[in-house]
């Protein structure tokens, strides 16, 4: 019964944002489409050469207004908080450990993108913990392609 509502979405999600990291210092690059490279990563991002297991980090955009509230913030910009797919209508924790389409992409949510010390800058002193519960999901790139902004987010059976 638990797998049968854990395996249950009411609907796909959808592309809101695209971003790359260049290097650990650099400002993110916002992009219209990104080119994933299977269990590597993102071309043009810091990560891309480095663990499968994190080739992708995603982001519900849902989250971003309770990531404001918790930081004192009117506001929260995606880039700010270095992921690279802002994604909507779907809990991105329920593609943790499955399968999932974005675009010509095949990924595998791997686990929680959990905040970096950076968020202090980014949001303010506390930007850490607001942060936290909501940093969003890696994922492992299974077949590689483009995503582009505006693709669905498909859980794969």
């Amino acid at each position: 019964m638990l797998g049968e509502l854990m395996a249950r979405f009411p609907r796909e999600g959808r592309v809101e944002w695209l971003g790359v990291r260049p290097a650990r210092e650099a400002p993110v690059e916002v992009r219209e489409a990104v080119e994933a490279v299977a269990e590597k990563g993102l071309v043009g991002d810091r990560y891309a050469g480095g663990s499968g297991k994190r080739g992708v980090t995603l982001l519900q955009a849902e989250h971003l207004p309770v990531i404001a509230a918790l930081a004192g913030l009117p506001a929260v910009e995606p880039e700010w908080l270095r992921r690279n797919v802002l994604v909507s209508g779907i809990p991105l924790i329920a593609l943790k450990g499955r399968r999932f389409r974005i675009g010509d992409v095949l990924l595998e949510g791997t686990g929680p993108c959990d905040p970096c010390s950076k968020m202090e800058t980014a949001l303010g002193p506390g930007g850490y913990n607001a942060m936290r519960g909501h940093g969003g999901l890696c994922a492992r790139i299974v077949e590689g392609g483009r995503m582009r902004l505006g693709d669905a987010v498909v859980a794969v059976d």
